[in-house]
């Protein structure tokens, strides 16, 4: 039997299977899962950095600052807005730089630019999510740019993204200044989560909301945009965050009704539901994946590499959401049927006689699914001992594709 290793660099080469259709099939599933839902569409970018020599840069270009190489990631998740549960990718891209670009941006249209990306993955959504009862697109700063305000809203579909630039408004003076002659008008304690980089912990926040209208740019080259674009701003401070803490400092736009301070809270939630994405990176890189250690050597191969890593970093996410319980969600949301039924056939051999022994959770749901994915992994299966992490999940994914992909020659 071929080694794991080989299969693996075998599919990677093959011509037929492309970065595109890897990326397209990322949410075969999703689509299911998010019907008649309010559905976070989280989107952010990542550079994926690869080892290189000045004699082999392995075909990739330049990423991030410096003399360092490597792809480019932007991905989008699907959230519940209700209930914060991972309901799968919805699109993205995977790419490699080919070299400078000799035009400069502002004479540039958006088509030819990175930057569209946030529009096309938006767009993608609108399909991928057609079932969703409400559709609400998460940029970080990134995302904050006039054309994209424009194109992006529409029926059923807001935009919220945090502030980057100083935008010229209609009325005169331009956003930043309209926002400090708002006074503050509430607060409230929000935590944030436990990194790598820092500690959890508990933050003070003040909130000031109003409305303002953006005045189109003078020189874009987007000739198609309107004139002006209405929206809604929420800003939050932490006035006193703990020493050695970066303070929270987040300038939200969206295109969602902000009439009252409970309005603009709930903003101020969903916009802290983009910390999800933040993990889905990490998770590539560190906890099992440590997709930057590859050794193929073709830029090809490796954001074909990258583009299978984020649905195996996705579902690892979704696992490790289910084994705390919360939304009892159906594992075809993540497998196919015939994965689940693998996953019945595992099942089976897996549990012990006891009680205490057997999986506890209803047939045929994802925290079935977890159960047996981190036995795999090698959790013991009790409650009394550690709950399985992402690289308990990680190991057990690998050995059920092995099996899986035994199980599937063993009906044909």
């Amino acid at each position: 039997m071929l080694s794991q290793y080989t299969r693996f660099w075998r599919f990677t080469s093959n011509a037929r299977v492309t970065v595109q259709k890897i990326v397209a099939g990322w949410s075969e599933q999703t689509r299911v899962a998010v019907r008649d839902r309010h559905v976070l569409a989280i989107q952010d970018s990542s550079d994926i950095k690869f080892s290189t020599t000045e004699d082999n840069r392995r075909g990739l270009g330049k990423v991030g600052k410096g003399n360092v190489y490597g792809v480019i990631l932007h991905a989008m998740m699907a959230v519940d807005a209700d209930t914060g549960a991972c309901l799968g990718l919805v699109g993205g891209k995977v790419w490699t730089r080919e070299g400078d670009v000799k035009v400069p941006h502002a004479q540039r249209p958006l088509e030819e630019k990175e930057s569209a990306r946030w529009v096309t993955t938006a767009d993608q959504a609108k399909d991928v999510l057609a079932q969703a009862s409400m559709i609400t697109v998460i940029n970080d700063r990134e995302g904050d740019f006039f054309a994209h305000w424009a194109r992006t809203p529409g029926p059923r579909v807001h935009l919220l993204s945090r502030a980057m630039h100083d935008h010229a408004l209609v009325k005169g003076g331009t956003l930043f200044k309209a926002v400090k002659q708002v006074p503050f008008s509430g607060k409230a304690v929000i935590e944030v989560p436990k990194r790598m980089d820092r500690p959890g912990r508990k933050a003070h926040l003040v909130v000031r909301f109003g409305s303002i209208v953006l005045q189109r740019p003078k020189h874009t080259k987007d000739q198609d945009l309107p004139e002006t674009v209405a929206l809604n701003f929420v800003e939050v401070i932490e006035q006193h965050p703990p020493k050695g803490a970066e303070p929270i400092h987040w300038l939200l736009l969206t295109t969602h009704a902000v009439k009252t301070a409970a309005d603009a809270w709930q903003i101020v939630k969903w916009y802290k539901g983009r910390w999800i994405i933040e993990q889905f990176f990490r998770s590539m890189k560190t906890q099992g994946l440590q997709i930057e250690d590859s050794q193929l050597e073709t830029a090809d191969g490796l954001m074909k590499m990258v583009a299978i890593a984020a649905r195996a970093a996705t579902i690892i996410i979704q696992l490790v959401q289910a084994r705390h319980g919360g939304e009892d969600l159906p594992a075809k949301f993540v497998f196919s049927a015939e994965e689940i039924e693998t996953l019945a056939a595992i099942n089976r051999r897996l549990q012990g006689k006891t009680e205490l022994q057997k999986n506890p959770h209803r047939k045929k749901t994802l925290p079935w699914a977890a159960w047996i994915i981190a036995k795999l992994g090698g959790w013991s299966g009790y409650a009394s001992h550690r709950p399985p992490g992402p690289i308990t999940f990680h190991h057990g994914l690998q050995r059920f594709q092995i099996e899986a992909t035994a199980w599937a020659f063993k009906n044909v």
